[in-house]
């Protein structure tokens, strides 16, 4: 009996080829629609409402599938089971492809079939994530399977609201579907910072204070669910400052100043800056010093941006067999991606007349940033490991 998959190639042999794959080219497409959606130049079919449409395809579209990549590699390593066969990667892949386009076939399709493609993604994920996780006993690891869970919920809010079974809902989903990807980036740090920055600078360790950690996760969640309940004022103010104080303190137990010599390192470090950003800028809008959105876009173009661009860069090499340091090419994606952020959140801020020209140069350094990244990494997501091993 012939066993071979058929999807036997380099790109399916683990999740993060053809899910970091999918992350940079959707990167790219996403971002080029939006502009021609939003400046008027095109007019498309489409599901959802462009706006939605926007926040839920870099969320459950972009994000997850970085988050995908990431967490069916490294389960498998923190278990030593696998967590998907070559034919499952490629169908899980399929399944995510068709959540992105059948939203623009919304003449011909019903609404709950397309509603139903793009929500099955998330509990298939979680079940590959599960499976090992079970199997093996290690219960620690069921914290991804209630995150990814619990944003399969906040996709199904999006999609009740566009389905007309609420009026109100997509907006809780979209923020509940943040909160969550900035929660499992917090928890996934304080795993990998540590290791990525004793693996990158020579006699350096880390402080790893475990109850610092929870302390920092469970105030950073306190900030989003105050905010989803509308309670603003002191209360939020003094929670976020707090997450605030409590992610720096986190972060300082990782630091070394030979981070800023590694761009592999310092990339990671600065989009955390971007996420502790976020918070403060929560703080200040509590009161409406600044506006909502400022602390929006640094959570998701800063943080979330950065950190997934940087962790891809990071992973890719490690599992390709490949020496752990950055190309000038990524060097300067790095650099654009963080031009980006600063175009989306902080020059508004300072020069709100000139917001339009920001948002647009700024999605300019995104599609550089990820140009850059679908150019270099294309070889390296494709091709066997340079160094003969599986994988």
């Amino acid at each position: 009996m012939n066993n071979k998959p058929v999807f036997d190639y380099p790109l399916f042999a683990m999740g993060f080829r053809v899910f970091f794959a999918l992350a940079g080219l959707s990167a790219l497409a996403l971002i080029a629609l939006w502009n021609s959606i939003s400046n008027g130049s095109l007019h498309i079919d489409n599901y959802y409402p462009s706006t939605i449409w926007h926040a839920h395809e870099m969320l459950l579209g972009y994000s997850v599938a970085v988050i995908a990549g990431f967490l069916l590699t490294a389960v498998k390593n923190w278990t030593g089971r696998q967590t998907v066969t070559p034919d499952q990667l490629a169908s899980l892949g399929l399944l995510w492809i068709y959540g992105r386009v059948t939203p623009f076939y919304s003449e011909l399709l019903p609404d709950g079939l397309i509603a139903a493609v793009d929500f099955a993604f998330l509990p298939a994920l979680a079940y590959f994530v599960t499976k090992p996780v079970l199997k093996t006993g290690d219960f620690k690891n069921l914290i991804f399977t209630a995150l990814l869970l619990l944003m399969a919920l906040g996709n199904g809010l999006i999609h009740t609201q566009i389905l007309g079974g609420s009026e109100t809902s997509a907006m809780l989903g979209l923020n509940l579907v943040v909160a969550l990807i900035v929660m499992m980036i917090l928890v996934i740090a304080g795993r990998v910072f540590p290791f990525f920055t004793e693996r990158g600078l020579s006699g350096v360790i880390c402080i790893r204070n475990p109850g610092l950690d929870i302390a920092a996760i469970v105030l950073g969640l306190a900030v989003f669910v105050l905010m989803m309940f509308g309670i603003t004022g002191l209360v939020l103010t003094l929670v976020a400052l707090a997450a605030v104080v409590l992610n720096v303190m986190r972060v300082l137990g990782w630091y070394n100043p030979r981070i800023w010599f590694v761009p592999l390192l310092w990339v990671l470090y600065v989009g955390y800056a971007w996420l502790i950003l976020g918070f403060a800028l929560v703080a200040l809008a509590a009161y409406s010093l600044v506006v909502p959105s400022l602390a929006l876009h640094a959570f998701t173009v800063g943080g979330i941006g950065i950190l997934t661009l940087g962790m891809m860069a990071r992973v890719a090499l490690g599992h390709t067999g490949r020496a752990l340091k950055a190309s000038n090419v990524m060097a300067i994606a790095f650099v654009l991606i963080n031009v980006a952020a600063l175009l989306r959140v902080l020059l508004p801020a300072i020069l709100p007349g000139w917001y339009g020209g920001f948002v647009l140069a700024s999605s300019y350094c995104w599609l550089a940033a990820f140009s850059l990244f679908v150019f270099y990494y294309t070889p390296v997501l494709t091709e066997p490991r340079i160094d003969g091993e599986p994988g």
